[in-house]
């Protein structure tokens, strides 16, 4: 059995490692380790991730994906939940996410002779993910339903201007790249995204 855990955040300003050290500790308390992180910053509502689909195919039937929460894996659209959990079943890929205690029975290596009691967890979990993965999805329809009627209303007044560039951020970001620390090193510093240093990093070289 490997532990493949996977770390997603929506937006490239947002820290998508930021729960890495709270997996390892939980594997750990298991008696586990995480072989391989998969750390992307995509939607939870598309199926386009690169990293999710490298694990699965990295993965072997057994092995358990770790996530932190079920909405980083599925904020998905019923059709779509639809097709990575046939996926997940097909690779026989176990799911354990932290918010969701009776999945954490997969950290265990099957017991011989408890066949039962393994096929009652599997089928409960099944039911819990799919109802968490709906829950997941309401909420992220709901925060864009109020985002829309949110900009809707100042446009109305005329105070829409926008998504704005978080301009002092970017000049933190711009002085410590100034004063020669790495990309991962700012990211770890100010607790953004690796992405987000490096596109300030190419707007210095572009000036």
């Amino acid at each position: 059995m490997m532990i493949r855990a996977y770390l997603r955040a929506s937006t490239a300003e947002q820290d998508a490692s930021r729960a890495k050290a709270q997996l390892r500790e939980f594997a750990a308390q298991h008696g586990q380790r995480i072989a391989s992180h998969y750390i992307e910053n995509e939607s939870g509502a598309t199926l386009q991730r690169p990293e999710l689909f490298r694990l699965l195919a990295d993965s072997e039937p057994g092995d358990v994906l770790l996530v932190e929460q079920v909405d980083r894996l599925a904020r998905l659209s019923e059709p779509d939940w639809a097709k990575l959990r046939a996926e997940l079943q097909a690779k026989g890929v176990l799911v354990v996410a932290l918010d969701l205690p009776t999945s954490h029975q997969a950290m265990q290596s099957t017991k011989a002779g408890d066949d039962f009691t393994e096929r009652m967890l599997s089928a409960i979990n099944t039911m819990l993910l799919d109802m968490l993965a709906a829950v997941a999805r309401k909420d992220y329809e709901d925060r864009r339903r109020r985002q829309a009627q949110g900009i809707e209303k100042a446009k109305a007044q005329g105070a829409y201007k926008g998504r704005q560039t978080d301009a002092e951020l970017h000049r933190r970001i711009a002085e410590l790249l100034a004063d020669g620390k790495s990309v991962r090193g700012v990211a770890d510093l100010l607790g953004c995204s690796t992405n987000t240093v490096q596109r300030v990093k190419k707007t210095q070289t572009t000036a």
